[in-house]
């Protein structure tokens, strides 16, 4: 297990003066565990959890068909199975908990990930126990990520812009969506990625378009490339997007461009500790202006084991940086009135005295070029 984390959600769980954490998500799972039970997002009805007591206790339930995975990733650690096709999951967690001495205890549950069918059946076989909403507990703890989370996160982020890279070098005039697709997975996984998700491939019209995945559309002369792509290791992600152009860009995507690489280098100087989200966002939409373009409510959100974290660099977010945040700035124009769209997104570290750009693999003070 990652003792770094579970020393926070035991310190969390003093602070709030919980008896314990039922850690039901896949998220926050694998932020305690340090790997993904395979199944888990993808089932939601094959609960498995992590029981964290103040004292610094820790057990783990699991359905029956993922158990010996979950013994193999945490040897010495307690495992409780439920059978997925004969028992009720929450009687047999109720069970597990009286045993552990936790009837009647204050205990944590992620209410914004638990069904409330399940819910009102643990209540139900629980009676004498406090179930208390965990949710923004561990994103406050998700936060500031520890040193291990950040040299992950580095990795990650150089994996996803390489791989970016790698694919727009790959093809050429006349290939496919999919064959950026094919490259681009090709490479993750050969630099050690475990997974990918929420892939965009976006080419010419189409780059207007937010989240699309590929296509069969093929490159033509002229055309907006948006490629983006979240790499993952152990449940965390980085998500790097870059925009290319299929031979010389077009006078208008060159000026958008220079406008949007500006933006990003400019994120970069004005992220720092002490610094309102808010404000970076309100001077951000100074740098945009010239574009007379309407920009998307946000130009970063944190991210590590979601796609999307808090804080967000946004106008409502009265969130103030602090050191080991990791954020998502995307500097972006979906609709630029000529056909096409861009995007640039990196990853960046709040350090103690500034910013550190995570994703440093590509140069993109210019559009990349697809030949």
């Amino acid at each position: 297990m990652n003792q770094d984390t579970l020393d926070k959600a035991v310190s969390s769980l003093q602070q709030e003066r919980l008896d314990a954490f039922v850690v039901c998500s896949p998220e926050n799972f694998a932020y305690l565990a340090g790997f993904v039970v395979p199944s888990h997002s993808i089932l939601r009805w094959r609960h498995s959890m992590i029981i964290v007591t103040a004292d610094g206790n820790k057990h783990v339930f699991t359905v029956d068909m993922e158990e010996s995975t979950v013994k193999q990733n945490l040897p010495g650690v307690e495992v409780r199975s439920w059978r997925e096709f004969a028992d009720c999951s929450m009687v047999v967690l109720a069970d597990y908990l009286k045993e552990l001495g936790l009837e009647n205890a204050k205990l944590g549950l992620e209410l914004d990930y638990l069904p409330a069918r399940d819910l009102e059946r643990l209540s139900v076989e629980l009676p004498s126990a406090a179930l208390m909403d965990s949710s923004e507990i561990f994103s406050r703890m998700r936060f500031i990520k520890t040193t291990r989370e950040i040299d992950l996160l580095r990795r990650l982020s150089r994996i996803s812009d390489k791989a970016i890279n790698d694919a727009y070098q790959s093809v050429g005039l006349g290939s496919s969506e999919m064959d950026i697709a094919a490259a681009l997975t090709r490479s993750i996984y050969r630099q050690g990625a475990q997974d990918f998700k929420f892939m965009i491939v976006a080419t010419g019209e189409r780059s207007q378009l937010p989240n699309v995945g590929p296509s069969l559309r093929k490159l033509e002369m002229g055309d907006i490339c948006r490629v983006e792509i979240f790499s993952i290791v152990d449940g965390y992600h980085a998500g790097v997007c870059r925009s290319a152009s299929v031979g010389d860009p077009s006078p208008e995507a060159d000026e958008i461009w220079s406008i949007l690489a500006n933006a990003t280098r400019q994120l970069v100087s004005l992220i720092e500790p002490g610094v309102p989200t808010s404000d970076v966002y309100r001077k951000y939409l100074k740098l945009v202006e010239p574009l007379d373009m309407p920009p998307i409510d946000f130009a970063g959100h944190g991210i590590g084991l979601h796609l999307h974290e808090h804080p967000y660099l946004a106008d409502a977010d009265p969130t103030v940086l602090e050191a080991g945040m990791v954020m998502g700035i995307e500097p972006l124009i979906y609709k630029t009135g000529h056909g096409f769209g861009l995007q640039n997104k990196d990853m960046v570290l709040v350090t103690e005295t500034g910013c550190e750009l995570l994703s440093d693999y590509t140069n993109t003070k210019e559009l990349i070029r697809v030949s």
